[in-house]
């Protein structure tokens, strides 16, 4: 009887085991799938459902395969390399490619940061009558001494921490009536328009998507978690891996890209059938995308009040994730790029130049705030243009990727190769196909 009693202890006690290895796994994948729901993709993702309504679910689906293809191809160079992407461009690449690489991250990722840090302040407005300067300002200031001067692994702990914030929108599609047939449909059947203002957001729904930051800052993220985890030395070096570990990387990774796609449809959904179709077609300020989630609160006096709370916690919790992470990964390129000392396990009195440009891009974003653009607004042509800047970064990524020079064993598979180039050649072709309905 004992024994019976002892093995039916022993179970959950296996089962809390594998959780916690479970657990232990999530990092960088999931860090930067939830980042990819930013400020600029809940903006970009919500103005496509009020505006198309269904018409654009099917790129959550088919997006999925070609952003986690992609996303593995960058954390595979960072973790067999123990480089960022930036660092392997410069040691194997002439010095024009790698500028031209930098400049192209560094300056998507400062547009950026200046929509994300106008989009929290925008949203806590709808709480707080303060001016959108000054809540700027707070925001930005608080966002750099987080960075600056917490440990990473307490760091990492927090953003993983903010990754929840997505889940008001899948709760919200659940607890309203979906006419699920329609969305299976639509979400299965790609459909097409061949006009500037589809071709125009589905290129932002593709960069926001499939944007450049994320490919930076996962492969520098890799190589964050392996000294971390002692495999390889600050001072660099190769990494010791194994084929366990990277399959370890690719389900943190494709767990990463799977949350941020169902936070995508969901958003969609949930602005399609509540905006949509009751006849608001376009989103002019936070509070027409907060209305998306009154539902989720239509039971209490005070709704619409509730569900700005909820939308801008939402905002303003994933802009503290995603705005470190927009200028982490400009600040690893431009630092690999100068050859300076680099990664967020260093102090600030030990990598002066890093930490400085993250406080340079930061600072840099908060002033596009003073040039009067409209933050919705901004939040999409941020998109639009991380969806252009991505396709060059894409092609030189698959090249590194599958060299075996650079990769050795861990080099591409036939999979992996035939998904990151089908990535590189659709995005090229939505950015082409937006150009010549605008020109015509």
């Amino acid at each position: 009887m004992e024994e019976k009693i002892e093995k039916a202890t022993q179970i959950p006690h296996k089962i809390k085991q594998k959780f916690n290895r479970f657990l232990r796994i999530l990092g960088p994948g999931l860090i930067t799938g939830a980042a990819d729901d930013d400020p600029s993709g809940i903006a970009t993702y919500s103005q496509t459902g009020a505006q198309f309504g269904y018409g654009q679910l099917w790129t959550a689906l088919y997006m999925l395969p070609f952003m986690t293809a992609v996303q593995e191809a960058c954390a595979r160079i960072g973790t067999v390399t123990g480089k960022g992407i930036a660092a392997v461009v410069r040691e194997h690449y002439s010095k024009k490619v790698l500028y031209i690489v930098t400049f192209l991250i560094v300056g998507a990722n400062t547009i950026n940061i200046g929509a994300d840090i106008g989009a929290m302040a925008a949203a806590a407005r709808l709480l707080i009558p303060l001016n959108f300067i000054i809540l700027t300002v707070i925001f930005t200031a608080i966002i750099l001494v987080l960075e600056i001067f917490t440990p990473y692994k307490v760091y990492a702990r927090i953003l993983k921490l903010l990754a929840f914030t997505l889940l008001a929108y899948p709760i919200t599609v659940i607890l309203v009536s979906q006419p699920w047939e329609e969305l299976l449909l639509k979400t299965l059947v790609p459909h097409i328009e061949f006009n500037f203002s589809f071709l125009f957001i589905i290129t932002g729904v593709i960069g926001t998507t499939i944007s450049p930051y994320m490919f930076f800052w996962q492969a520098s993220e890799e190589v964050e978690e392996e000294i971390s985890e002692h495999r390889v030395n600050q001072s660099g070096g190769i990494p010791r891996i194994s084929w366990n570990f990277i399959k370890n990387m690719r389900i943190d990774n494709f767990i990463g890209m799977f949350a941020s796609e169902i936070a995508m449809w969901s958003i969609i959904v949930a602005t399609a059938t509540i905006l949509h179709n009751n006849g608001v077609t376009n989103i002019n300020s936070a509070a027409d995308a907060a209305r998306a989630l009154e539902p989720l609160v239509h039971s209490f006096p005070n709704a619409g009040i509730i569900a700005k709370a909820i939308f801008a916690t939402g905002v303003i919790g994933l802009g503290f994730l995603a705005i470190p992470i927009l200028a982490g990964s400009a600040s690893y390129a431009l630092s690999e790029t100068l050859n300076w000392r680099e990664g967020l396990f260093w102090k600030f009195k030990q990598a002066h130049g890093f930490y400085g440009i993250i406080i340079a891009a930061t600072l840099i974003g908060l002033l596009i705030n003073f040039i009067g653009i409209d933050p919705i607004k901004a939040l999409i042509y941020a998109a639009v243009i991380n969806g252009i800047v991505s396709v060059p970064l894409i092609f030189l990524i698959a090249r590194i990727a599958q060299n075996k020079k650079i990769m050795g064993d861990y080099k591409s598979g036939w999979i992996s190769k035939t998904l990151v180039w089908s990535t590189f050649v659709g995005m090229g072709l939505a950015a082409i196909a937006m150009f010549a309905t605008f020109i015509h």
